[in-house]
């Protein structure tokens, strides 16, 4: 047991590298003197910080320290690199198991050193790239029990991996939250006289501390695709949608950002959003980066080469929206796509990518907050307010006292419940405006706050959404451009669940939805679908996926970005707590909310730099970005910002 103890611990024992210091002039590994010492437990600390948080079992006692390149990124994560070690000799079967996974953790591009625990016949065909399997921890490797080992195989061994999987990574990066037992064997023969996996499954298997080391969430942006809409002038054609992907962080970032777009949308997404690049693109040039003023050249096959300038320009936002989300700390001047021979095929700055295309973040990019105050009245505040102010309109007044408000994207118009939850109104945000009769009546008693109408919400193309609910149902509906006669939206998921809330993202294409079932209230996503003519379309929300598993009783949630939501519920016997999330269910990267009681509502903006709001114990409060919350009006209830 000994000998394997210490075969065991050599193989967990990593190899680092350290980064240039920034800002100082001074590489970590050349300085002379007393520079060189104290970089010298620079580099020491930084290595001691990396194994602490990749699970490493000590520190190297040899080689040296050298820099290596910075990623197309600055926030805060460590850039320590971990690269796993060969297989040791007389390794025993458990040993070689455990090695082989610590090397599938390290920054390797190719997985060369976890090969190396490969026999032959398993090196050709091992695909790591199939799937990724997110367990709660590393998992565990035992030998397989006497009684089920095959028998007729007396120079092999059979260990067994268990844990408790969380999440799973598809072959397009696609993450999946999907809680249940894993259990997988690998089965180890002798080349030679040393022991080699010839048989193993597909794909990766992480802990979820070593893929949150080694994976960050991406988004990808394809155009909305409205099909039955698409002739509607309001139904612009440079819509792009966020497709979020999980891609290893230090492996050529931008270039597998790049590649993961070429490859098209995520299976969820597919059938509402398309791409500008014909089928069949690629990289001709596969080592992409940032040149000094930022800007990025992309060569591309010969597919993309007989495109007019419009397409190639659709083609270039796409490019540079994905690529600005993997850097995030630069900022991209320009993109500029080339064909093989490196000819230019078109360019987009920052300002016309901004200008022409909509991205998350310039939708709804509000100067103001909203909400309802004691007197009734629908006010509006700006960060530089010291008091909100009543908005202009018949909402502004207090004569219609409301239970809830939403106000269009482009501040014209505010859709508002009455306080009983029957009746849902829509006026202008002018002075002299007069407020008409209902647009729409509940079927429902709206006794209850779950009952009767919920808030309304608008998406991007100034179409109303709100769902009508009872003791027994509900029903989703759609008021094209926040009048006329509601249409109903198929929700062919829901079953006999029933809608507790809805928020539409400003793309139209997707909604999020609190569901309640059996007292338990969750929080899904729905993509939406266009059928039918141009002249009778039909809307359905199809293929409902939870947002936030994890949370048992979901309260609120508003849109945070382009593929973020703000979300505010509770574990199962926990307490109350706000997070960020991302659309395809995982914990989204943004900072810590620090905690506030009793929230009943919140609200963000889609310009992620806006302060979130909330209902609150203390009143309606505001959290702008690194600092607590304040409270800005002690009584006050349905904090919204336009959308």
């Amino acid at each position: 047991m000994g000998a394997e103890h210490e075969d065991e611990r050599a193989a967990r024992t990593p190899r680092f590298r350290t980064p240039t210091r920034r800002g100082t002039g001074t590489d970590i590994g050349t300085g002379t003197g007393v520079n060189a010492t104290r970089a010298g437990r620079t580099a020491v600390l930084l290595g001691c910080a990396g194994a602490l948080l990749a699970g490493c079992a000590s520190m190297p006692d040899s080689g040296d320290v050298t820099a290596v390149d910075q990623p197309p990124r600055a926030d805060g994560d460590s850039q320590v690199r971990v690269y796993g070690v060969p297989p040791q000799d007389g390794a025993q079967p458990t040993n070689i198991v455990r090695s082989f996974l610590d090397a599938t953790t390290s920054d390797e591009a190719d997985f060369r050193t976890a090969r190396m625990y490969l026999a032959k016949s398993a090196r050709q065909t091992w695909r790591p790239f199939l799937a990724t399997n997110v367990l709660q921890e590393r998992p565990k490797s035992e030998p397989e029990p006497a009684a089920k080992a095959d028998r007729e195989d007396a120079d092999g061994y059979t260990v067994t991996l268990s844990g408790s999987q969380v999440a799973m990574v598809d072959a397009n990066h696609a993450y999946t939250p999907e809680e249940k037992p894993y259990r997988e064997t690998i089965h180890l023969i002798k080349e030679g006289d040393q022991w080699r996996i010839d048989r193993l499954p597909d794909g990766l298997v992480l802990g979820q501390s070593d893929f949150q080391r080694i994976y960050r969430s991406v988004n990808k942006y394809y155009f909305a695709s409205y099909k039955s809409e698409s002739d509607d002038p309001k139904a612009g054609k440079n819509v792009l949608v966020a497709d979020p992907v999980y891609l290893r962080q230090r492996i050529k970032p931008i270039t597998s950002s790049v590649e993961a777009l070429l490859t098209g949308p995520t299976d969820w997404l597919d059938r509402v959003t398309t791409s500008a690049f014909p089928p069949g693109t690629r990289l001709a040039a596969r080592d992409l980066s940032l040149d000094d003023s930022n800007a990025l050249q992309v060569k591309l096959s010969k597919q993309a080469v007989n495109t007019d300038t419009a397409q190639c320009k659709r083609m270039a936002a796409q490019l540079f929206f994905t690529v600005q989300d993997m850097t995030r700390a630069s900022k991209i001047s320009e993109v500029e796509l080339q064909d093989p021979s490196g000819n230019s095929l078109c360019a987009l700055t920052q300002d016309q990518a901004e200008r022409d295309f909509a991205a998350p973040g310039h939708n709804g990019r509000a100067d103001r907050e909203y909400f309802i105050d004691a007197q009734h009245r629908v006010v509006a505040m700006s960060d530089s307010a010291t008091e909100p102010t009543p908005v202009g309109g018949p909402f502004g007044t207090g004569k219609t006292p409301l239970r809830s408000v939403a106000i269009s994207r482009k501040e014209t118009t505010a859709a508002g419940v009455s306080a009983d939850g029957r009746s849902l109104y829509v006026a202008g945000l002018e002075d002299g405006t007069q407020r008409g009769g209902p647009l729409l009546t509940s079927t429902g008693s709206g006794k209850g706050a779950d009952e009767g109408l919920t808030a309304p919400s608008w998406d991007g193309l100034g179409d109303l959404w709100i769902a009508d609910r009872d003791a027994h149902g509900s029903r989703l509906l759609r008021m094209r451009e926040g009048k006329g006669d509601p249409e109903e939206v198929a929700v062919p998921g829901l079953g006999q669940r029933r809608i507790k809330a809805i928020k539409v993202a400003a793309d139209g294409i997707r909604i999020a939805i609190l569901v309640e079932n059996k007292g338990r209230t969750t929080l899904q996503l729905g993509r939406v679908e266009r059928g039918g003519t141009s002249l009778h379309p039909t809307l359905s929300v199809q293929e409902l996926r939870p947002i936030a598993p994890q949370l048992e009783d979901v309260v609120a949630a508003s849109w945070a970005g382009g593929s973020r939501l703000v979300v505010v519920g509770r574990e199962a016997g926990g307490v109350q707590q706000m997070q960020f999330m991302e659309t395809d269910g995982s914990a989204s990267d943004a900072q810590t909310l620090p905690g506030v009681n009793g929230v009943k509502a919140v609200a963000a903006s889609e310009d992620e730099t806006r302060p979130l709001i909330a209902d609150a114990t203390e009143g309606i409060v505001r959290l702008p970005p690194d600092a607590n919350w304040k409270t800005v009006a002690k009584d006050g209830t349905a904090p919204v910002y336009p959308g």
